[in-house]
């Protein structure tokens, strides 16, 4: 039996108490706005070179939830992060929709992205996609099919880890068992993708302590936003030296 097979045995025989615990968690959960300002921006503009230009596509976290400001949030973090290690400029752009799916970012993200052109992109999912129940096939292509036309641009595509919901404290403690475990259903097809691709699987660094997250227990703080850009940093940059 499938990985994907026992999930569904194991959720649908726990039914009875997931779906009023959802139900519960969809009326009372807290829902912070998304962060105020221009989604775009210019890190260590004082440094010299050409910039680094850098796209991230995605949910939530791309849209700055749980942070005042972009400033603070991860494509700004990621950028600054980027250019201390690289020690030049790094223009950043943020294409990020609260409770978006992989699907209907390629709809309505994806042709933001492409309006200007891009030296990286990140591309940010897996959440909405968990709890919304995406199928394996229906992810997969979403993800490709943004990829394929970042590739076709010349821009470098990489992945942030799909989040793992089993430590997020915001939920019930059933709904993180099942969602964490699909949330790593997800992760582990996206790591095949991206090998596929020749595109690049970032984990995601974040200790999942309450001052890394914001008081929805959900998204990440400012700390946890720059915690997270600094081990992408770390990550992205081995790539970034090497020519493309």
């Amino acid at each position: 039996m499938s990985r994907r097979a026992l999930w569904w045995l194991a959720t649908l025989s726990l039914l009875p108490l997931a779906l009023p615990l959802a139900l519960h968690t969809r009326r009372t959960a807290l829902r912070l706005p998304v962060a105020q300002g221009e989604p775009a921006g210019m890190a260590a503009a004082h440094l010299p070179g050409e910039p680094l230009r850098l796209l991230l596509i995605g949910e939530s976290t791309v849209a700055g939830v749980g942070v005042r400001s972009f400033d603070q949030a991860l494509a700004s973090c990621l950028a600054a992060a980027l250019a201390e290690r690289l020690g030049r400029p790094v223009r950043w752009r943020a294409c990020g929709e609260n409770g978006i799916t992989a699907a209907q970012a390629h709809e309505r993200l994806l042709p933001q992205g492409l309006a200007e052109p891009a030296d990286l992109a990140l591309l940010v999912f897996g959440v909405n996609d968990t709890t919304h129940l995406t199928s394996g096939a229906r992810w997969m292509q979403a993800l490709a099919g943004m990829a394929d036309a970042l590739n076709t641009r010349g821009c470098r595509v990489a992945f942030s880890a799909v989040p793992p919901l089993q430590h997020f404290s915001g939920l019930p403690w059933l709904l993180r068992l099942l969602m964490g475990w699909r949330a790593s259903l997800l992760d582990r097809e996206l790591r095949v993708l991206a090998l596929g691709l020749g595109a690049q699987h970032c984990a995601l660094d974040l200790p999942f302590e309450p001052h890394y997250l914001a008081e929805d227990g959900y998204h990440p703080s400012a700390l946890g936003y720059r915690q997270w850009a600094a081990g992408l940093a770390e990550r992205l940059i081995p790539s970034l030296q090497r020519p493309a």
